[in-house]
């Protein structure tokens, strides 16, 4: 009986699979190359680091991406607008209803429809966007504190977070992956007592987020690890397209929600909080994480004006419809446009290009925050520890399911 060959080994095969942009004729005689990755719980996601070492010390980081591919654009150019929405979803699966609320915006603006949007709507996005970015915050402050070695301050994130969910979940079904903004208005009304269970969460989560600053950012052993490590100078965040709290700890006060205002946030009151350098040197790793912290007030501040609104003047009534403007064609003029929304991460934007004809774009491309934030590793990573090259990666706060679109 004959042997099947099942495989067929060439030397060339690793190469192949696995290009490298540095080849050993490419090093010095004392340097060598280390794989960090790919796996999962090290790097928020499914990324390789090509890493260039002098014993201790980062010469070069190349970051290798694409195993996570999610495919969104060329869905996109295969679907109806509406259809869309849950691909929307699974790019940055830690803040979907800030992707969706981006995406429905894109597409109003194209109809036209955009300022009649009801305002009861648009508080209910403005509230759920900011419940999801306080969980997208949560799982980075969390997952970057367990990088650099505390376990506590994940297991407490955690436990906040799936309250979050927990809401989430009440308003539309799902604990993830949402599709509950829609193009001209909702999924639904928030359920009733909605608005009062949140109320209530927000009152238990103040002192936590007092506890979370304690544990965490005022950490003695945090700031050690933190300070002065991965600093990023304005310059080459804004070179490099940052944005989001990577941009902002580099002490930029640049917010989508304040620049573009967009929605309703130009009638609501919050700060922009930036890093100041106060415990090391301004656009370190310790920055960024304070950033994000501060922006959790703020989306706390954020969250108690929508309930506010949405419990007087903007009250549940019987004759509420949140579908009444969601068209059941969607049709936009041939033209190309572009919009951008301040997501947890950064600015998260869509080109959409029409030929006025179809209900399918020609073309939907999704520009991505975590992609220009990633692009900077190389830039603030020379020269530290190899070390610090994880401290350095968590604090970037990266999605590779968005990179990878």
């Amino acid at each position: 009986m004959r042997e099947t060959l099942q495989y067929d080994y060439r030397p060339e095969h690793l190469a192949n699979s696995e290009p490298n942009k540095y080849q050993p004729g490419d090093l010095r005689k004392e340097e060598m190359v280390l794989n960090v990755g790919p796996q999962h719980p090290s790097t928020h996601g499914v990324l390789r680091l090509e890493v260039v070492t002098d014993g201790e010390v980062v010469v070069d980081v190349v970051p290798h991406i694409g195993y996570l591919h999610r495919c969104f654009e060329k869905h996109a150019q295969s679907l109806p607008f509406n259809q869309v929405i849950p691909y929307v979803d699974r790019m940055d699966y830690t803040a979907a209803m800030n992707s969706e609320h981006a995406y429905a915006m894109g597409v109003e603006r194209m109809l036209g429809i955009e300022n009649d949007i009801p305002p009861r709507v648009e508080y209910i996005r403005v509230l759920v966007a900011e419940l999801n970015r306080l969980a997208s915050h949560f799982v980075a402050v969390g997952t970057y504190a367990m990088d650099i070695g505390a376990y506590t301050p994940f297991l407490w994130m955690m436990r906040d977070r799936e309250q979050i969910l927990r809401l989430l979940e009440w308003v539309c079904g799902a604990r993830l992956l949402y599709n509950y903004i829609w193009i001209g208005g909702l999924f639904y009304d928030l359920p009733v007592g909605f608005e009062e269970r949140c109320g209530e969460f927000i009152k238990y989560l103040k002192p936590k987020l007092v506890e979370l600053q304690q544990l965490v950012i005022e950490n003695k052993i945090f700031i050690e690890r933190t300070a002065n490590v991965g600093v990023l100078p304005l310059t080459t965040a804004i070179n490099y397209g940052g944005s989001g709290p990577v941009l902002r700890g580099s002490g930029l006060r640049y917010d989508l929600r304040r620049v573009d205002a967009y929605s309703v946030y130009p009638k609501l009151d919050f700060e922009i909080p930036i890093g100041k350098g106060e415990v090391g040197t301004l656009g370190d790793c310790w920055d960024r994480n304070w950033v994000r912290v501060a922006e959790c007030w703020e989306s706390v501040r954020i969250i108690e004006q929508c309930l506010e609104k949405l419990t007087k003047e903007h009250a549940r009534t019987r004759d509420f419809d949140p579908q009444a403007l969601v068209p059941k064609k969607i049709r936009p003029k041939a033209m190309d446009f572009y919009v951008r929304a301040e997501n947890p991460k950064g600015e998260l934007g869509y080109f959409f290009r029409t030929d006025g004809r179809a209900d399918v774009p020609v073309r939907c491309k999704a520009r991505s925050c975590c992609l220009h934030n990633l692009s900077v590793i190389g830039e603030i990573s020379k020269g530290g520890l190899l070390a610090d090259l994880v401290a350095v990666v968590g604090s970037l706060d990266l999605n590779l399911g968005e990179i990878d679109r």
